[in-house]
């Protein structure tokens, strides 16, 4: 029978569903039609494939060849199908054997020579491949990617010849590694900044918990230099969370990290639309708030941003999630970031000093583009101030403060009492589980009433202010937070407000 079946991958956002491309040879006038759904680069492909097999010395078949992509009401997009329909045709007219496409699945491009061709998107297939058991026989230019999944037997070739003598007589070399590659940290040590005691503080906080914090205060005064340091602090990255960083990064068309396991710090331009920050397009792609997952997402000179741009921040910041809806397709992606952000107190930056010349009503209008439900979300606000002069000149042994590696152990300690405790960062506790971490005393309620009454906190503003307390309790491995945690939570949730 003139049929054969050979398995291939989509590529649908960090899912890559299975697609059987079917191919028959049939009588009648010679015609090559693809269904299921296919994009224009798919119909493409038949000019690509023909020519591939010409010159690898194959015969085309001079029949009615119909290849079918099921499912069918899936969008078929790339040119990733390429290497499968040839194999599907050269095997439905007997020229390779049938038997072995069952262990197989195949992705790649081909070139007119018949060479194969990297494609976008490899991790998330190399990932569904390796669920379902099957080798994957891909294009050599994308064999590193592939490389960082585990269990899975990857099978790289030059081009269609070699993929067909493989068929025949098993010839291709699987190629593997033992474990995600890992090099030394790239992160910028925090012992660069100057002074700034608080800040640090902070950083350590938002590292511990998870959550995300607003530096405010005149220009050149360091909060660059702080939110670049935040990645340096937070624990390493699983291999799970680095494959799913690595697939992201993969979906994107962006080079995987030399590194894989060091955390994303990405930092968009004030200029950036709302698709690039949270993703989208008429093909959806992630956006800045995706690429950032597990990592740091720094967004400076706030205010500059276009109002929408932030507001389309408030559900991801919550759920840590984005769901895109488009006409092609609607996809989740994951968004576990933390946000730093950085803004000066007015528009020239230097409000309560003799060189500010901005009039209330420029500074009312310039604080307003933050609008009340983003800093809501915000758990930690602090200012960061000129610093002493004398501290300029003094030297390096008389500036040395703790390093990214004595911050980084004390964080990584508190989140592991965290993950022994409740499985998440405190940053991510739902309201029935920071009850159990935050039992309230009488004083401790008398205290946080008060505080609510006179900060005119939100209930959002509530919880937040007590997982924070609840980080900087594990911070000093205490087993329940007091007035003290509380007190000092409290001081960073009300700095920004007395600025307004």
């Amino acid at each position: 029978m003139s049929l054969s079946i050979v398995n291939t991958r989509a590529k649908l956002g960090l899912q890559a569903p299975l697609v059987s491309v079917e191919v028959h040879l049939s009588n009648g006038l010679p015609a090559f039609n693809i269904v299921g759904l296919p994009e224009t680069a798919v119909k493409e492909s038949k000019d690509r494939v023909r020519s591939a097999i010409i010159n690898s010395k194959f015969e085309f078949p001079n029949r009615r060849i119909t290849v079918n992509l099921a499912p069918a009401e899936l969008p078929k997009g790339g040119s990733r199908f390429d290497l499968a329909i040839a194999i599907g045709i050269l095997a439905a007219s007997d020229q390779v054997p049938k038997e072995p496409l069952v262990r197989y699945e195949f992705i790649g491009e081909l070139a007119l020579s018949g060479e194969l061709r990297g494609v976008e998107a490899i991790l998330p297939s190399a990932m569904a491949c390796a669920s379902n058991n099957k080798q994957l026989i891909i294009s050599k230019h994308n064999a590193d990617e592939t490389l960082l999944v585990e269990s899975i037997t990857v099978l790289a070739a030059n081009d269609l010849l070699e993929v067909s003598a493989h068929l025949y007589q098993t010839q291709l070399i699987p190629t593997w590694i033992s474990s995600i590659p890992n090099t030394d940290s790239q992160y910028p040590e925090i012992q660069d900044v100057i002074g700034q005691k608080q800040a640090k503080r902070a950083l350590e906080i938002a590292a511990c918990g998870g959550h995300h914090m607003l530096l405010f205060g005149p220009p050149g005064t360091g909060k660059s230099m702080l939110a670049g340091r935040l990645a340096g602090i937070l624990p390493p990255m699983s291999k799970t969370e680095a494959l799913q960083v690595a697939c992201i990064h993969s979906l994107a068309k962006k080079h995987t990290p030399k590194n894989i396991l060091q955390r994303p710090f990405r930092s968009p331009h004030h200029s950036a639309s709302a698709i690039a920050i949270v993703g989208g397009g008429s093909t959806p792609q992630p956006g800045e708030i995706s690429l950032a997952h597990q990592g740091v997402l720094f967004l400076d000179e706030l205010p500059e941003f276009q109002r929408s741009v932030l507001e389309v921040l408030r559900e991801p910041l919550e759920s840590g999630q984005i769901h895109i809806s488009r006409a092609a397709a609607q996809l989740s992606l994951p968004a576990q970031f933390q946000l730093v952000a950085a803004m000066n107190p007015c528009p020239c930056g230097y409000m309560g000093s003799e060189r500010c010349h901005c009039s209330a009503e420029k500074i009312a209008r310039y604080q307003s583009k933050i609008s009340g439900p983003i800093l809501d979300r915000i758990d930690l606000h602090i200012p960061v101030n000129n610093i002493e002069n004398r501290q300029l000149f003094q030297t390096e042994s008389q500036q040395q403060g703790e390093s990214n590696q004595q911050i980084g152990q004390r964080v990584c300690d508190a989140r592991a009492i965290q993950m022994a405790r409740q499985g998440t960062v405190n940053a991510r506790l739902d309201n029935q589980q920071l009850k159990k971490v935050c039992p309230l005393n009488q004083p401790q309620q008398d205290f946080l009433d008060r505080a609510i009454n006179s900060y005119k906190l939100s209930t959002r503003s509530f919880h937040r202010l007590l997982k924070v307390a609840r980080s900087i309790a594990d911070l000093s491995a205490i087993e329940v937070p007091d007035i003290p945690q509380y007190q000092e939570a409290l001081s960073y949730r009300s700095q920004f407000n007395s600025i307004k």
